[in-house]
């Protein structure tokens, strides 16, 4: 499945955070991940995830898509070093 993942957390968790995402996804900018993952991957990257944010101050949120034949990505503006095209 496809996925997209973006997050808000305290500054004391970014770092990891962030070291987590780029282990199945591809970081695009800033906050924000996206790829191809399976199912037993994305469990594990929601466990881990859980073990670090704080649900009191923290928000990820997690876009999944069955397909990308549905889905197209349109950028406007600077076109960050990170960020592919569907």
């Amino acid at each position: 499945m496809y996925v997209i993942l973006t997050y808000d957390v305290q500054q004391l968790r970014v770092a990891k955070v962030h070291k987590v995402c780029r282990k199945y996804l591809k970081h695009i900018q800033r906050s924000v991940f996206e790829g191809n993952i399976s199912e037993a991957g994305l469990i594990k990257l929601k466990e881990e995830l859980s073990s670090l944010v704080s649900p009191q101050f923290d928000s990820v949120i997690i876009y999944c898509l069955d397909s990308v034949k549905y889905a197209y990505k349109e950028q406007l503006g600077l076109v960050h070093p990170l960020s592919s095209i569907i």
